[in-house]
This record gives C-alpha cells, structure tokens and sequence, in this order.
C-alpha cells in the first residue's frame, strides 16, 4: 500500500514536526495551572504598586 505525500512533506518541511522530542514533557495542566499562578501574582503585585 502506497502512502499519499504532498509537496510540502517532499520537500521537509513537515519534518519538523516528526522530530523527536529530546527536550523536557510537561504537563498540559501544569502549564495552565503555572500561568494562572503567574497572572494571579501579576494582578497582586499591579493593585499594591497601584495602591503605594
């Protein structure tokens, strides 16, 4: 069975994104929860800087 290619996988550049992962997995809810917990500080430290 033959498999269909397009000219993009012909040429590269769909290689990128079947590379192997050599970098660190992170969790998408760590991710999110991360960026919650950062926005939450942000928003904190704005109203005391507002506040002073």
């Amino acid at each position: 069975m033959s498999t269909l290619s397009t000219p993009q996988q012909q040429a590269g550049i769909l290689s990128f994104y079947d590379a192997p992962e050599h970098g660190p997995s992170m969790n998408a809810k760590a991710v999110i929860i991360a960026v919650i917990i950062f926005a939450i500080v942000i928003l904190v430290f704005d109203h005391f800087a507002a506040v002073a």
